[in-house]
């Protein structure tokens, strides 16, 4: 699919080293707004809702013959005649990766959107990196980072990212153990079977995927008329377009048959694909990805 063009296609083609230093100087104000975003967003993803070892109480329920009369709760059990014991959640770290793409084509910005589809993807993983770190989670970032746990995980991966010279345009995903979960932020442009193809060997390595389409309202909408030209920041190729308008119908067809594929494909492998228009809050992303990575209240991957 040839991408649109607009102001940013100088940008686009400069090499990799100067997209680098682009990146490195955007890090900083989007940890910012990643951390800003966070506190808009309800944390406490940690809790896996199920009875086990940790802090946090989850509830009461009847005592047990053969249970440990350490765990009965004699306070509780006072007020009434019977015995109660104080459940706690089960909490254990879980492996959840981060990745949003560096290509040229994240760099698009159309007068309508509010950030490029690049500081949109990295906010969201920046965002998301919060969130898991104050849950105690490990994060990682594939080909840059490898999981670890520490409470300043965001302000970590900002930092690798900084210092990353470049960027591969796909990681290579063969590394991702069992269970664990990555959350992926791209515009998915390229054609659908690449994409499947790229992302296939997490279904065979029993990896659960997040997909976070960011979306210029513009390449949705197609807003063009008249003389216009457009230009593939990938490649750089150029096409002119007399009128415009006349494209628009066939476009927009082919764009959504893209983006409802990628879609059903996710659906059947139980993974989540989520939509953000970067005309739109970056919050409301963040809100259905955390939705999609629980199941009553822990992760898929989790096993007790």
């Amino acid at each position: 699919m040839a991408q649109i063009g607009e102001a940013i296609a100088p940008v686009a083609t400069r090499d990799a080293l100067a997209r680098g230093r682009l990146r490195a100087s955007l890090v900083p104000d989007l940890l910012v707004e990643a951390r800003r975003i966070v506190n808009t967003v309800i944390a406490g993803w940690h809790g896996r809702r199920k009875r086990g070892i940790g802090e946090n109480f989850w509830q009461f329920r009847p005592y047990v013959d053969g249970e440990a009369m350490s765990r009965i709760d004699w306070r509780r059990s006072a007020r009434d005649d019977h015995t109660y014991v104080r459940d706690r959640e089960w909490e254990a770290a879980h492996t959840v990766w981060l990745w949003a793409d560096p290509s040229p084509s994240m760099l698009y910005k159309s007068r309508g959107a509010i950030v490029s589809k690049e500081s949109r993807g990295l906010v969201l993983a920046l965002a998301l990196a919060e969130l898991l770190s104050r849950s105690g989670e490990r994060i990682g970032w594939p080909g840059l980072s490898d999981p670890f746990t520490a409470r300043n995980g965001a302000e970590r991966l900002a930092s690798y990212l900084i210092h990353a010279a470049d960027l591969p345009a796909k990681p290579d995903l063969r590394n991702l153990r069992r269970f664990s979960d990555i959350v992926i932020a791209s515009d998915f442009l390229d054609p659908v079977e690449e994409t499947m193809e790229w992302l296939d060997v997490l279904t065979r390595r029993g990896v659960r995927a997040h997909l976070i389409e960011v979306c210029d309202p513009a390449e949705e909408t197609f807003p063009y008329a008249g003389r216009t030209e457009f230009t593939d920041p990938e490649g750089g190729a150029k096409l002119t377009a007399g009128r415009a308008e006349q494209f628009a119908a066939d476009y927009r067809n082919l764009y959504v048959a893209r983006r409802q594929e990628l879609s059903a494909w996710c659906k059947r492998l139980g993974w989540s694909f989520t939509v953000n228009h970067t005309d739109r809050l970056a919050s409301e992303a963040l809100v259905k990805v955390h939705a999609a990575m629980t199941i009553d209240g822990g992760y898929a991957g989790a096993r007790v």
